[in-house]
């Protein structure tokens, strides 16, 4: 199958490089095997796979997280001494700590001061629409409102590379897109590289500029697919003919990397 790389990405420009990188683990599991990825500065990538795939085992080698066993990632020149945040599935956020003392919590253990401090956590709050809740208890929030402050704890750090690991997949539809055309105008506004994984295809085509299927298992890059939509995207590029196209295309890579083999009709059983 061929693959389409971006082709905008240049050595000067790029944000990350992935060299046949492959993670076996202990039992001898082959999660991933000879990976082959750029990431452009600035690049929204998005990466969908089925389940167990190894888009999180990715995700985590990329951070530092996990080991590789083979092969190689290679940081841009801007990026040598990279700043990465980190957005998990959960919020894990401390029940015993307001909203201000969770998000401030990366700096706090960074040593930064606390007058510096408490104004890179308004910051951040203002950011994510959190006014307000700076005196609140993560149980007194919403799901939703979790999900911002798991990503204001994010913000604070002023990172250049957000790894976000499914983060939206427990919300409700409203709330998931409402949290998507947030996260669409801060990754325009900050000039983020991001990597989301996600399991809505419809979601990667409306947040990218690129999407990545990853074959399972074990994972691999399938295809790579660049998402030329212009920006900012409203709500009616969802359901546009363009943004379907891009899903009809992205699943059929997908099914094509779930059962490579022709489709063979069922014979009809003799009486």
């Amino acid at each position: 199958m061929k693959i389409n790389n971006n082709k905008n990405n240049t050595r000067d420009n790029l944000a990350l490089t992935l060299k046949n990188l492959s993670k076996v683990y202990a039992n001898g599991t082959v999660a991933l095997q000879n990976i082959n990825l750029t990431v452009g500065e600035g690049d929204f990538v998005s990466l969908v796979g089925a389940s167990g795939c190894g888009k999180s085992t990715l995700l985590r080698t990329i951070a530092g997280l996990e080991k590789i066993s083979s092969g190689e990632i290679k940081w841009g020149k801007k990026y040598l001494a990279q700043k990465l945040a980190f957005v998990f599935q959960e919020p894990v956020l401390m029940p015993w700590a307001k909203v201000v003392d969770n998000v401030g919590l990366p700096l706090k253990l960074s040593g930064v001061p606390q007058s510096q401090g408490r104004l890179r956590c308004a910051e951040a709050i203002h950011l994510v629409g959190l006014n307000g809740f700076e005196k609140v208890y993560p149980r007194q929030l919403s799901g939703g409102m979790k999900m911002r402050v798991s990503l204001a704890r994010a913000l604070v750090t002023q990172p250049s590379i957000m790894l976000m690991d499914e983060p939206f997949g427990a919300l409700d539809e409203i709330t998931r897109s409402k949290l998507n055309r947030d996260l669409l105008t801060l990754w325009q506004q900050q000039g983020w590289t991001v990597l989301f994984v996600t399991h809505n295809i419809s979601e990667a085509v409306y947040l990218s500029n690129r999407v990545v299927v990853i074959g399972a298992p074990p994972g691999r890059v399938v295809a790579d697919i660049p998402i030329e939509a212009p920006l900012p995207r409203s709500e009616y590029f969802r359901t546009s003919h363009l943004c379907n196209e891009y899903c009809r295309e992205i699943w059929a890579h997908l099914q094509e990397a779930i059962n490579p083999t022709p489709f063979e009709p069922k014979r009809t059983l003799k009486p």
